[in-house]
C-alpha cells in the first residue's frame, strides 16, 4: 500500500502527519520525503543515514560541426531548450526535460548524450522503517525529474521487498504534487480549519480526485473555525479520518522537532486510529474494484 500525505498549502500539518503515522506503522515501512525542494521529515524522524548518491538526468550536447541546422530539433521540444535564433542553434540545458527526443531525431548526429545533475538522494533507516528523500541541486528549475528517479528506487526496493510506503509530498497542487500523488493507493488530505485552509484544500480536491484515487481528510487545529470544510466533505463523501486538536502542547512538541505522538497517549491512539482508517479506505476500495 502507497499512501501520500498531501495538502493544498504549506504550514497545514502534512509532515507532522506522515512523522506520527511512520512512528505507529507497525508492518514493514518505506517513508519518502518527495518535498524535494525543502525535505523536512528528517528533522522528526532523525534518520540513520547509510548512503548519499547524486540524481542526474539525460540532456543533449551539441557538435556545431556536425549540424546542418535542419531545425527538426528545435521544432520538436516543446520546451525551448533547443532553439533556433536565426542561423544559430542554441541549447539551454536547464529547460530540458529529459525526453531524448532530439536525440532520436537529429539527422546529423549532431546530438550527443550529456548529464545535468538533479540533486541527491539520501537513504537511511528512522527506527523500524526504511527512508528515502531527496534534495534538489539549487539552482535546478524543475524537481519532478528528480521525483521520479526517487519514485523509481522506491518501486524498486519494494519489488524486492514488499513493504507499506508512506510519502510526505510536497505541498500544493502544481506538477511537484501531482507527481507525488499519482501513484498511490491512498491520498490523505490534510487540512487546517482556517479560510485560507480550506480554500487551498478545495483547490487539492480539485487537482486530485480526477485520478480516481481513494481520498480522506485529516482537519489539524480542528476547532479553530472554517465549518465549511465539514460542509464540503459531507457533500463530497469525503470522509474525516483524523482530526488533530488546537493544543498548545502540539505547538511546543514541534517547534522541538518532536513527533507528536509522543506528546500524550490521547494523541497516540488518534494516530494508531488513522492507521487504521487508511488501512480501511484503501481496503474498501479494492472492493469496489474487484466488483465493478
Amino acid at each position: 500500500m502507497i499512501v501520500t500525505v498531501a495538502s493544498g498549502k504549506g504550514g497545514t500539518g502534512k509532515t507532522t502527519v506522515t512523522a506520527s503515522l511512520a512512528t505507529i506503522w507497525q508492518s514493514k515501512l518505506l517513508t519518502v520525503d518527495l518535498d524535494v525542494e525543502e525535505p523536512n521529515l528528517h528533522l522528526f524522524l532523525h534518520p540513520e543515514i547509510e548512503t548519499t548518491s547524486t540524481a542526474e538526468m539525460e540532456i543533449p550536447v551539441l557538435d556545431l560541426s556536425k549540424c546542418s541546422l535542419c531545425g527538426k530539433c528545435a521544432e520538436l521540444c516543446q520546451f525551448k531548450a533547443i532553439t533556433m535564433m536565426g542561423k544559430f542553434l542554441m541549447t539551454f540545458p536547464d529547460m530540458c526535460h529529459g525526453c531524448g527526443g532530439c536525440l532520436a531525431i537529429c539527422p546529423d548526429g549532431a546530438l550527443s548524450p550529456g548529464r545535468r545533475e538533479l540533486g541527491e538522494i539520501i537513504r537511511g533507516r528512522a527506527g523500524k522503517a526504511d527512508f528515502i528523500m531527496g534534495r534538489i541541486r539549487i539552482g535546478e528549475a524543475m524537481t519532478p525529474p528528480l521525483m521520479n528517479i526517487i519514485k523509481d528506487e522506491v518501486a524498486a526496493t519494494i519489488r524486492e521487498n514488499p513493504m507499506d510506503v508512506l510519502i510526505d509530498a510536497p505541498p500544493g497542487v502544481s506538477c511537484p504534487a501531482v507527481t507525488s500523488v499519482i501513484d498511490s493507493d491512498v491520498i490523505v488530505l490534510v487540512t487546517d480549519s482556517t479560510p485560507f485552509g480550506f480554500h487551498d484544500f478545495v483547490l487539492a480536491w480539485e487537482a486530485f480526485s480526477p485520478f480516481g484515487k481513494p481520498m480522506g481528510v485529516v482537519i489539524n487545529r480542528a476547532g479553530l473555525g472554517a465549518s465549511e470544510i465539514y460542509r464540503f466533505c459531507a457533500d463530497k463523501s469525503l470522509p474525516v479520518l483524523a482530526e488533530i486538536p488546537y493544543d498548545r502542547a502540539i505547538a511546543e512538541a514541534y517547534s522541538k522537532g518532536q513527533v507528536i505522538t509522543t506528546v500524550s497517549e490521547n494523541l497516540r491512539e488518534l494516530f494508531v486510529t488513522l492507521k487504521q482508517q487508511i488501512e480501511n479506505l484503501a481496503a474498501g476500495a479494492g472492493q469496489e474494484a474487484d466488483h465493478a
